[in-house]
């Protein structure tokens, strides 16, 4: 084991990254968040935008940790 971490150290010291790659870019999982908090589209049509899953998206915004999002409120006129 003590070669195996020593291997991955040296793979870091040259600037390897290790991991699989994200789906989305920092840009595109920021652009992700703003239409999530600003209600402008669902996980559905987002995760449709940039052709991922529903589990990416909320992946990305449970790196953010976002409050969840509650039903709108209409308001009720009494005729």
């Amino acid at each position: 084991m003590a070669n195996t971490n020593d291997g991955l150290a040296s793979a870091r010291a040259r600037g390897r990254v290790c991991g699989r790659l994200p789906k989305l870019t920092e840009d595109q999982a920021a652009l992700v968040q703003r239409l999530y908090d600003e209600r402008e589209k669902t996980v559905q049509q987002i995760a449709d935008m940039f052709s991922v899953p529903r589990s990416t998206v909320y992946g990305h915004l449970n790196k953010a940790k976002t409050v969840p999002r509650q039903p709108k409120k209409t308001k009720v006129t009494k005729s």
